[in-house]
């Protein structure tokens, strides 16, 4: 099954309405590749003007956080409903800087891949080991106590039309990158969890990406592998430049 190459660019706390506005600028028509689906999470002040900015563009647009119920007394939060109204495509969903700094969980982050699918967003579920639990072999076993909760009711159909982010954390941001090879055995084998989870078919339709100190230089490398279908991107997707090279890294 052909599965289209997705480029995500996760800005995590950076830029400003009018830097985000500038960068779409500048990256409009170029980091529209044929065959490869780019799309840039950032931070929801940036949302409602890179939506505008989008329009009429092949870019999606993505949000880096949702809360899981639609409405409430959250002081801080935002909801699906919300997303959803502004045009929002994507939504990460349970990256590590979560999980490590904001009391994320296994049971959260299925909360809100539910309240994601309640609204029509596509959630990106990000999955991944920490330096200790590599170090102690336990990567695959991670991976797959987050995978069976992240997916917990979560349909055959839906589960398909997600998006799986493997990053391991002691790669996030430190310019240690797992090696294609490794991130190939890792991803492989959380498609074959989808496969025990629901079937091949829908398998073969999610894609995964990996992150991890992905850069222009590497990234084909990524791509190159059977089961590696994009990458989730940090730091290398701040600038225009780099980021239109990831792009067309990925075709």
């Amino acid at each position: 099954m052909s599965r289209t190459p997705i480029i995500a660019g996760n800005w995590k706390m950076f830029k400003t309405v009018s830097e985000a506005v500038a960068f779409f600028e500048a990256v409009k028509g170029k980091a529209e590749v044929a065959g490869v689906e780019s799309v840039i999470c950032a931070p929801f002040t940036n949302l409602p003007a890179l939506v505008e900015a989008a329009k009429g563009t092949s870019i999606a647009i993505g949000a880096q956080n949702l809360h899981f119920e639609d409405n409430g007394a959250f002081t801080g939060e935002i909801s699906g409903v919300m997303l959803k109204d502004l045009g929002v495509k994507y939504v990460l969903i349970g990256h590590s800087e979560r999980r490590q700094y904001f009391a994320e969980t296994d049971e959260t982050v299925n909360k809100k891949v539910h309240a994601a699918f309640r609204h029509s967003l596509v959630p990106i579920v990000c999955i991944g080991e920490n330096l200790e639990e590599r170090e102690a072999g336990t990567t695959k076993d991670v991976c797959r106590v987050q995978t069976e909760a992240a997916f917990k009711g979560v349909s055959a159909e839906q589960a398909a039309q997600s998006v799986i982010a493997y990053e391991p954390v002691w790669a996030i941001g430190t310019g240690k990158s797992s090696t294609s090879a490794d991130a190939q055995d890792v991803i492989g084998y959380v498609r074959s969890i989808i496969a025990e989870l629901y079937d091949q078919a829908t398998a073969d339709a999610i894609r995964i990406q990996y992150g991890g100190s992905v850069k222009p230089n590497n990234v084909a490398e990524y791509m190159g592998q059977a089961d590696i279908d994009g990458a989730l991107v940090g730091g290398a997707s701040l600038e225009p430049d780099s980021y239109i090279a990831l792009v067309e890294g990925a075709k």
